[in-house]
């Protein structure tokens, strides 16, 4: 999951712009997620900021739950 997250960074992300409406970005989301909630928490709460990022959701701080 983590080296996903590094190949979209390194070179899909900087093609396309910076396109997240949340700060962290949802990648840097994705990591911190990952990192302090292992690959099975981690990686559903980064789904579900995924399909949170869309042009009509309001932009804003959404950091990682605890």
């Amino acid at each position: 999951m983590l080296a996903g997250i590094g190949f979209y960074r390194r070179f899909i992300s900087p093609l396309i712009g910076p396109r997240c409406r949340f700060t962290p970005t949802c990648s840097a989301y994705g990591l911190e997620a990952i990192q302090r909630h292992g690959p099975w928490k981690g990686g559903w709460l980064t789904v579900k900021r995924l399909l949170r990022c869309h042009p009509f959701t309001p932009c804003g701080c959404d950091p990682v739950p605890d």
